[in-house]
């Protein structure tokens, strides 16, 4: 009997001890919660979410939910990267990939969790680069490397390029020169997260500010915010305003980076193409961030048949090698370039392939294509990038994307 009531007591005890222990966690996690709600509150009521912009710019909402900007944490190879960069030495700066993929980290440094977690997550519920980020900055201070952005938050003054914007009781709105001006853009645009300071070596842009396209008056949004016949708010006014898809590697804006003039000639066995690429834009052609960015210019020799009888290629890129003296993708693990063949801005590069002449043929064909190359890397960081998207290989990170192309039918004498 006595052994039975000491039983009781005991198997009582450990209940009680479960359920504290229990009802310690809900209560841990229940508080982390609440903490976690009311960062992202304070956060969003910073910088209010581009849904909420919607209402009255729906517009402006659909052009920027179909841009690269809008995927900015959301994209599988950014998510890729991020779990890279966050496991080698430079992972301890938390916030450094969103001081350009959610500028509004800057203002809130001690929430980076929150942003990594929320990028981790796959669907995040808070912006990366959105109409907050982009129409609250006042100011980029162009003294510091790269140029940094300063924000004026705690009013309802939101920033543009428009004199006559149109009275709201939503927000107050103010014309600033700034939005005409490449400088807005160059924050991010300009930053090349290194591991080591590889200076010029490693420059993002290249000398785009001495270009003849700049020189002519020509700014960033020239190109990628090309102007259009709408309206900047729902019922207002049609009048030219800013296209927000922000075209560039995606978008028919691609088709005019670049021209190809291709020369064929044939001497006996021997027959030798030469191609001249001319990059149009003003800046690196790829910008090299990401560091696995290059663009490819291929060439195929079709005979008889249409059956391939040569192929070859060059590449236009970086490429790096880490610490311990190997190749890597990551710009962050970079401590030197090894190979610079990047298209700098404006400039015509020639290339010549030779190969023998295709026989039992009467003409043979020349196809050139000049393309942003698919992402490239280690094999586990590509399974990852697959892993992380809903298309698994069909992402269109994996494929090729036509720039411009060269095709001719060339004679056999």
């Amino acid at each position: 009997m006595v052994q039975d009531s000491i039983g009781v007591k005991i198997g009582i005890g450990s209940v009680i001890v479960v359920v504290a222990l229990l009802l310690s966690h809900w209560l841990d996690s229940s508080t982390f919660a609440q903490e976690t709600g009311k960062s992202q509150s304070t956060i969003e009521k910073a910088f209010p979410g581009s849904s909420k912009c919607k209402r009255c710019h729906e517009r402006v909402f659909e052009e920027w939910e179909t841009s690269p900007l809008s995927r900015s944490i959301h994209s599988p190879a950014f998510r890729a990267s991020l779990d890279a960069f966050l496991a080698s030495p430079e992972g301890k700066d938390k916030a450094l990939c969103f001081r350009c993929h959610a500028p509004h980290v800057r203002e809130f440094p001690d929430q980076a969790q929150l942003f990594i977690d929320q990028a981790k997550a796959g669907d995040p519920s808070l912006d990366g680069v959105a109409c907050a980020q982009c129409h609250l900055i006042k100011q980029v201070d162009r003294t510091k490397q790269p140029p940094e952005p300063k924000y004026e938050l705690g009013s309802k003054t939101l920033y543009g390029p428009y004199k006559d914007f149109v009275q709201n009781l939503a927000h107050q709105s103010m014309e600033l020169g700034l939005f005409q001006k490449s400088d807005l853009c160059l924050n991010c645009h300009q930053s090349v997260p290194s591991a080591a300071n590889l200076g010029k070596t490693n420059d993002l842009l290249g000398n785009w500010d001495q270009s003849k396209a700049v020189k002519s008056g020509k700014e960033c949004q020239t190109c990628h915010m090309p102007e259009q016949i709408g309206e900047s708010a729902n019922g207002e006014k049609k009048r030219k305003v800013a296209n927000h898809t922000f075209p560039g590697r995606i978008g028919k804006l691609r088709q005019e980076a670049a021209k190809l003039e291709v020369q064929t000639k044939i001497e006996g066995e021997k027959t030798t193409v030469t191609v001249k690429v001319q990059s149009l834009v003003p800046h690196n052609l790829p910008a090299t961030h990401p560091a696995w960015a290059t663009v490819a210019l291929d060439l195929h020799i079709k005979g008889k048949n249409l059956k391939t009888v040569f192929t070859d290629k060059r590449v236009y890129g970086r490429v790096y090698q880490d610490a311990k003296g190997q190749k890597t993708s990551f710009d962050f693990e970079a401590v030197k370039v090894l190979e610079d063949t990047v298209l700098k801005p404006e400039e015509l590069r020639v290339e010549t392939f030779t190969f023998l002449t295709p026989k039992d043929t009467k003409t043979f064909d020349v196809e050139v294509t000049l393309n942003y190359a698919a992402i490239i890397g280690p094999g586990p960081f590509l399974q990852r990038v697959e892993a992380e998207s809903t298309k698994g290989a069909q992402d269109p990170v994996f494929q090729p994307i036509e720039i411009v192309k060269y095709a001719e039918n060339i004679s056999v004498k």
